[in-house]
């Protein structure tokens, strides 16, 4: 059904301002840059389709609901197909180059440590640590993105870190970027 042009106004408004943390969630679930874009397009077709029934809660959480249902969509239909892509630090953060070269080749290797460590982390995981971590999102929105209970959010969070602070310190004593 198409919307009239205060709906289509009201519709952009509560969602646009959340585009990034969509094709981030995207990109951290599905692990490949052209997938994210996919499903974030997805995800806003689908909230479009359905903004009918949205009653102006909290939108992030709503888009990043629709995000997280997309992106599992999307890797039921293409992981037995294909591999992930490993994350490329260098196409997400462009940096500074004003900066000092050294402090930009330390800082950039230290990025790789943390982007590769929350890549290894199971899929639950490293959900929960992308919607708390990187989106700021508190327990009980990523509860209601994940569907899970908030103890079982805090449960998951927790592993998280315990396993981050673990990779990251195998890291760094095997003789990784310093």
């Amino acid at each position: 059904m198409p919307l009239d042009a205060d709906e289509r106004r009201r519709f952009e408004e509560a969602t646009l301002p959340h585009l990034d943390a969509v094709y981030n969630l995207a990109r951290w679930l599905t692990r490949d840059d052209h997938a994210a874009e996919d499903v974030a397009q997805d995800t806003y077709h689908r909230a479009l389709r359905f903004f009918h029934g949205f009653r102006g809660q909290d939108a992030r959480a709503w888009l990043l609901t629709i995000t997280r249902n997309a992106s599992n969509d999307w890797l039921r239909k293409q992981r037995p197909r294909q591999g992930a892509v490993p994350f490329d630090a260098d196409l997400h953060d462009p940096g500074d180059e004003s900066m000092n070269p050294q402090r930009l080749a330390l800082e950039r290797a230290d990025r790789e440590i943390l982007m590769q460590a929350l890549e290894s982390l199971p899929d639950e995981f490293r959900e929960v640590a992308v919607l708390r971590e990187l989106e700021g999102l508190s327990y009980q929105q990523i509860a209601a993105i994940t569907g899970a209970p908030v103890g079982t959010v805090m449960s998951r969070l927790s592993r998280a870190r315990s396993q981050l602070q673990k990779k990251l310190g195998e890291s760094l004593a095997g003789g990784g970027a310093t």
